[in-house]
């Protein structure tokens, strides 16, 4: 795999996090009603949506300071997944529990549930190139005490 791929995939993760999160901030009510679902799974509730609007900049800042900074990909990508995995776990409990009906799932899917599984697969990869490096690292030390 090219290393710019997943450089690209946080870039575009990252932007369109910062998107929705500037939504979320600017317009709450326009987001509740343009985002498909979303009216379905409770009141309107402007300080609630700026929340999570807040949360998306996080994410973003996370994801776009780990494309900038390789040496803080592994805590900066790894607190953006697990966010948006905890969220997409918490939006398959809503049906689980019948909060929302199955249909809630394939709508939430390319929203919610793939950036948490695409975000996920990053922090795994920084991990592993993380320790990679680390690996590389120590054999580079070993070899000049030789």
């Amino acid at each position: 795999m090219s290393r710019n791929l997943p450089l690209a995939l946080a870039t575009v993760l990252g932007l369109a996090s910062a998107a929705n999160g500037i939504f979320m901030l600017i317009s709450p009510a326009n987001w509740y009603f343009a985002v498909p679902g979303v009216t379905t799974t409770g009141p309107f509730n402007q300080h609630f949506i700026r929340d999570i609007g807040l949360i998306f900049l996080l994410v973003a800042i996370a994801m776009l300071i780990g494309v900038a900074r390789p040496a803080s990909r592994v805590p900066l990508w790894s607190a953006a997944a697990l966010w948006l995995a905890s969220h997409a776990l918490f939006h398959f409990w809503e049906v689980a529990v019948g909060i929302c009906g199955p249909s809630a799932l394939s709508q939430d899917f390319l929203a919610v549930t793939l950036p948490a599984i695409l975000t996920t697969a990053l922090a795994l990869c920084a991990w592993r190139d993380g320790a990679r490096s680390s690996q590389a690292l120590m054999g580079d030390t070993l070899d000049a005490r030789r």
